[in-house]
């Protein structure tokens, strides 16, 4: 379990969910971790979690916005200090918006794009010079399998994950020459505390939200955050030190239906 070891990475977006089973996958397999989100409270109880499970891994956080570009040089200048280093970002954080796109509002688009477009963005950037040092830098930014498929109530949120996709191949084509690979997951129906959440708010029974993707996917079921994790993992490891400027899709068979 050593596919990380003596690497530096950043996560976004890892109090819960994705981020958190990415954090997970990667303390175990060697990786110093920053992790970083908005919600200060929940990314101390993820880091204690783990810290109980593997004592031994080197795990700081960062409560910040995304959006704040001051965060990501901040998160960076952390890790350089700490560690010399930084080798792997994870861009997992995300704002969704639900509604047609018609009753969208331009403060709307701004606030999310602002995260998951600007954001990612302005993470790359900040993270460019030392994932270029790195020497075998790799970068993984979480779009969506709906940035390839359509969907209704989510446009917001699926035309900013569509526009990772191609911010991925470009720094796939800008960073190569520097060592640094870039590539996408994209994630399908994942199973996770915002969406449980969310049910839960609504008054829907648990149950009947676990059962609810079954005509979805070929798979007939949601992901669970880990079945997510581990392609991320790969795509950041050595064993994808021939990948660039792809897209993985990581969706039961969502978009071959």
């Amino acid at each position: 379990m050593t596919r990380l070891a003596g690497r530096t990475a950043i996560i976004t977006g890892a109090a819960a969910g994705i981020g958190a089973a990415t954090a997970r996958r990667f303390a175990a397999e060697g990786a110093r971790l920053l992790l970083v989100d908005l919600d200060g409270q929940t990314l101390a109880r993820t880091r204690e979690l783990l810290l109980q499970a593997m004592p031994q891994a080197a795990v700081e956080t960062l409560a910040a916005d995304i959006a704040d570009e001051a965060a990501a040089t901040e998160a960076v200048s952390r890790c350089l200090a700490r560690h010399g280093a930084l080798d792997v970002l994870v861009n997992n954080a995300a704002r969704r918006h639900h509604g047609p796109l018609d009753q969208a509002s331009g403060a709307d688009w701004q606030a999310l794009l602002a995260v998951n477009l600007m954001g990612t963005a302005a993470w790359c950037r900040a993270a460019s010079p030392s994932l270029r040092a790195s020497g075998r830098g790799s970068i993984v930014n979480v779009s969506s399998c709906y940035a390839v498929t359509g969907r209704k109530g989510m446009g917001l949120y699926d035309a900013s994950k569509a526009a990772l996709l191609a911010l991925t191949r470009t720094l796939a084509h800008e960073e190569a020459a520097h060592g640094v690979r870039a590539n996408c997951v994209c994630p399908g129906p994942t199973l996770t505390e915002f969406q449980l959440e969310r049910a839960r708010r609504s008054g829907q029974d648990i149950d009947v939200l676990k059962a609810a993707r079954k005509d979805v996917t070929l798979l007939g079921r949601w992901a669970d955050a880990d079945e997510i994790a581990w392609p991320i993992l790969w795509l950041a490891s050595d064993e994808g030190s021939y990948i660039t400027g792809t897209q993985l899709l990581v969706d039961g068979g969502l978009t071959a239906m």
